[in-house]
């Protein structure tokens, strides 16, 4: 369920770097995190998914895509050093 303080995307060109973001397919989560890169030409942009730590390529138009709340973005954008 996406709450009233969410914002669904249509676009890359509503993204920036930073935007901590859910994607989800088929309404089910499939990654979340911060957007690291964005082609907007291309519809595609990057995230650093907090559950895998690992970086993802992410289509536009293949997840419903929705921008979390300002305190959400607290999330680091690299991972953290040992």
């Amino acid at each position: 369920m996406i709450s009233s303080d969410h914002c669904v995307i249509g676009s890359c060109d509503e993204l920036k770097p930073g935007d901590a973001i859910e994607a989800f397919y088929k309404g089910t989560l499939l990654y979340r995190g911060p957007v690291t890169e964005i082609a907007p030409r291309h519809g595609l942009f990057w995230i650093l998914d907090t559950v895998t730590g690992s970086r993802r390529l992410l289509d536009i138009a293949e997840f419903s895509i929705v921008r979390l709340p300002a305190h959400y973005r607290e999330v680091q954008l690299s991972a953290p050093r040992p």
